[in-house]
């Protein structure tokens, strides 16, 4: 899996997924869509536009990846996980077809996902992308709207190691006709998705001239924030259970997405934020600046690129009067060394591997923070970093817990034993 141990497992084409979708009755042509790429804020994006779809009324499915704890968490209707039945029953029947053509890990996940949502006679379907865009495994539907959330140096081995390759690669789910929308203006990118959205003849929007949402104040798990339509001179308050303030940019995407789904004949209203972002856990969205205890502060985020983790600090020291205490560990295919460049050097580091065979190993990892100026300690696992670090916290110190899906996931796992 491509998960676990990297690119070893990437599998550069849309062969098998079309065969096994082709093998099914091609589900991804009986249920409307959504397709979501980008490098940060993909799940954030999904997951609170499948709220509204939700709140409106429309049997809404959901597909996103990684997962953190089970792997069922990937594939839901209306925040319900698939049944485990459906997950034995579908490997079984799919096992001579996967002997034949050998699919990848993921293939197999997205035509099990596109089954059971045309089984299950969904309404609409929001497909995270998982890695890239244009040979993304998810990249064999044609949705109603194709959204690019922003632009950022990740995957460069397999993507491209500038920010304009990165947005080519990106810019591959934008389908003739279909209306695409770009959730962050940036110079180097711009360029490359108004070509791309003119050859295939799509309606291109730029979030940000349509929407502008500010974060105001936090109150326990949930944030207040101001969204002003500038076209139509309106201001909306809302509450919602996304605590980042990056999520700024993703809220703006989300209502640019709503009105263009709207206009298109869906019945989904902006207006309706607070009802549909009141606790977006209850739609599978964890780990992005998760507040997992509020005294002494703990919080825990995915974040694992440079431009994510620069957002979470921003916002993580500028809340901390106390002693920081950071669980690191990262996955070796990361841009470590400019992420670490990053972490404030007055933190003290508790250094881990999560259990996976694409984990950097730690003692590298703590060898590399001491060389940055960061001072802490290693530890074997996730679960030991986050209870040797919670030991030492006083009321007004703070945790943060970051650097990987898989580091969240664990700590995630472990957190009710701690």
């Amino acid at each position: 899996m491509f998960t676990r141990i990297g690119a070893a497992a990437y599998k550069a084409d849309l062969f098998n997924t079309l065969a096994l979708c082709a093998a099914l009755g091609n589900p991804e042509q009986r249920f409307r869509s959504v397709h979501i790429a980008g490098t940060n804020g993909k799940g954030s994006t999904s997951t609170a536009l499948a709220a509204f779809l939700q709140a409106a009324r429309y049997k809404t499915a959901l597909y996103t990846s990684p997962h953190l704890v089970d792997f069922r968490e990937r594939i839901r209707i209306n925040g319900a996980m698939i049944p485990e039945s459906f997950v034995v029953d579908f490997t079984d029947r799919m096992q001579p077809m996967m002997e034949t053509i050998q699919p990848s890990f993921f293939e197999l996940t997205v035509a099990m996902a596109f089954e059971w949502f045309a089984q299950e006679q969904v309404d609409i379907a929001v497909i995270e992308t998982g890695l890239g865009g244009r040979l993304d495994s998810t990249n064999v539907i044609t949705p109603m709207v194709s959204v690019i959330t922003n632009i950022a140096l990740d995957h460069t081995a397999l993507l491209g190691d500038t920010r304009t390759q990165i947005a080519g690669e990106k810019a591959g789910i934008i389908k003739p006709g279909v209306p695409v929308i770009i959730g962050e203006r940036d110079a180097a990118t711009e360029p490359v998705f108004r070509q791309k959205a003119a050859l295939e003849g799509s309606p291109i929007h730029f979030a940000e001239d349509c929407w502008q949402v500010a974060a105001l104040d936090q109150r326990s798990r949930v944030r207040a924030y101001e969204a002003v339509q500038p076209a139509i001179d309106t201001t909306l308050f809302f509450e919602a259970s996304l605590s980042g303030t990056y999520q700024q940019q993703n809220l703006a995407t989300v209502f640019t997405t709503l009105d263009i789904l709207a206009s298109l004949g869906l019945s989904v209203r902006v207006s309706d934020a607070s009802d549909a972002l009141a606790d977006l856990s209850q739609q599978g969205l964890r780990g992005r600046y998760e507040i997992l205890q509020e005294i002494p502060l703990i919080v825990a985020d995915v974040a694992h690129n440079p431009q994510g983790l620069e957002a979470v600090l921003q916002q993580w020291t500028s809340e901390v009067s106390g002693t920081k205490h950071v669980v690191l560990g990262f996955v070796r295919d990361k841009d470590v060394a400019a992420a670490l460049s990053l972490f404030p050097k007055d933190a003290h580091y508790h250094f881990c591997q999560a259990d996976i065979p694409r984990a950097l190993p730690v003692a590298e990892l703590a060898a590399m923070g001491t060389a940055t100026g960061l001072s802490g300690t290693a530890y074997p696992s996730v679960v030991e970093a986050v209870a040797a670090a919670k030991s030492l916290l006083g009321t007004e110190d703070s945790l943060l817990i970051t650097g990987s899906f898989f580091i969240v996931g664990e700590a995630l796992t472990g957190w009710e034993t701690l």
